[in-house]
């Protein structure tokens, strides 16, 4: 199916969910904001034919795993109330860019570590118009030693990594009164008590296991890390050694 084609029924499938499933969110999305989305996907799986940005391809599923999953956040992203926030690992800009268009409001830095996903983000800023929206190429571990150390008031990742690697990769860049929130699957005890262990290391809070609510997301949940003091000097550590060695 062609890109354009797929989008427009992606579309239409996304509003079949929120009728459905989420009727609680429409009122949260912005006027345009299903305009924007379907040409974004459109974008994506164009870009997609030649750079491996979305394993997500056909307009059911995208629909229900990018649409869905990405604004059934705004719900604990307008409770926090972000003016800067960025998305960690963002790929082909899921969820952060879709967060970007529902929460023009927002500050919005994407960041990941493969320079041609980037180059692809900003293209699709560039072509979307938004202006909240900058796009950085760039190793968790060097920002949170950097520029952006301390200064985001929210920090999103999507299937990023382990919550322990997780928390050492997103903690350093949020401010004390931030927050990191990380959609995941199924989470056991064991990785809960692992990134609760590594939290406290890094300045943050016990994490909390929030549902969706949502059937059609499955097992899917978001864990809320509240940053609550300062990341030590020593921490994030060299690039690789999150992964390497976690910290719980």
């Amino acid at each position: 199916m062609p890109p354009d084609d797929a989008a427009r029924t992606a579309r239409v499938a996304f509003d079949r969910l929120l009728e459905s499933e989420a009727p609680a969110l429409r009122p949260l999305l912005p006027p345009g904001f299903a305009d924007a989305a379907e040409r974004y996907v459109g974008l994506l799986l164009e870009a997609n034919r030649q750079l491996n940005l979305t394993r997500v391809v056909e307009p059911e599923a995208i629909a229900r795993l990018h649409l869905l999953d990405a604004v059934a956040a705004l719900p604990l992203i307008d409770a926090a109330g972000p003016r800067r926030a960025l998305d960690l690992g963002t790929g082909g800009g899921v969820p952060g860019l879709l967060l970007a268009l529902a929460r023009s409001s927002v500050a919005w830095t994407l960041v990941d570590s493969v320079g041609k996903k980037v180059e692809a983000v900003r293209s699709f800023v560039e072509q979307l118009g938004i202006s909240n929206v900058i796009a950085r190429a760039e190793r968790a571990e060097a920002l949170g030693r950097g520029d952006l150390r301390e200064t985001q008031d929210l920090v999103t990742a999507r299937a990023c990594a382990s919550l322990p690697v997780l928390a050492e990769y997103a903690l350093p860049m949020v401010r004390p009164g931030g927050s990191l929130l990380a959609w995941k699957g199924p989470i056991t005890e064991a990785e809960l008590a692992a990134g609760a262990a590594a939290s406290r290391l890094l300045g943050g809070g016990a994490p909390e296991v929030h549902p969706t609510g949502l059937s059609a997301l499955g097992d899917h949940r978001f864990v809320l890390v509240p940053k609550v003091a300062i990341t030590p000097g020593r921490y994030p550590r060299r690039p690789g050694e999150p992964t390497r060695h976690p910290m719980a």
